[in-house]
């Protein structure tokens, strides 16, 4: 019980995918121009990690060692075209934003690092718990860096407006346009990389 609990938080804080492991970045980076932009991300990485996870565990023995990577990667790639046909059906708009991120998640080295590293080594259950945790930890680091970059730039919060900024004679809102630009994205998560390394010093 209690290794199951350490493998379902221990991406959140401890072995956070993006504030402490440093895995990921370029979705991180490109897409969390908005909240929902993060959780749809973080989203359906959860789900190509959970399923993967649990596929290979399943197969580990079935694999030769020489051809595992390029199997692991089929595996994977098949999830990933699974997330991409139901986001571009059910949630169009969403996968408009999201583009050529969703595709990429076949090489997100989060995902494939889960898959060498614990899910060829461990039980099914054990698989999908560890691959909904860091999933967890993947997508709150997202959402949370989403969120932040929205408020800041555009005064918004998942596109609901926060009139927490002065107008312009227009009813705009007066905001740090750099955070929604790539820059932002830099100092946003750069600052929430010394936070959880100071909350894991203590």
């Amino acid at each position: 019980m209690n290794s199951t609990l350490q493998n379902l938080t221990k991406g959140l804080v401890k072995e956070n995918p993006v504030f402490v492991l440093l895995l990921g970045l370029c979705p991180t980076l490109g897409v969390t121009t908005s909240a929902i932009n993060g959780l749809g991300m973080g989203l359906a990485t959860t789900f190509v990690l959970m399923m993967s996870n649990m596929s290979i565990s399943m197969v580990k023995n079935f694999i030769p060692d020489k051809v595992r990577i390029p199997a692991f990667i089929v595996i994977i790639a098949s999830f990933v075209t699974v997330v991409d046909l139901l986001m571009q059906g059910y949630l169009q708009a969403l996968h408009a934003q999201l583009g050529l991120f969703i595709p990429l998640i076949v090489v997100n080295c989060i995902v494939l690092g889960r898959a060498e590293a614990f899910a060829s080594k461990n039980n099914v259950f054990d698989s999908i718990i560890d691959g909904f945790g860091m999933g967890l930890g993947f997508s709150l680091a997202l959402t949370i860096l989403g969120g932040i970059r929205e408020i800041l730039g555009s005064g918004a919060i998942f596109g609901i407006p926060l009139h927490i900024f002065p107008t312009d004679d227009k009813g705009n809102p007066i905001t740090m346009i750099v955070f929604v630009l790539a820059p932002g994205a830099f100092i946003v998560l750069g600052y929430l990389i010394a936070i959880t390394k100071k909350i894991n010093s203590k």
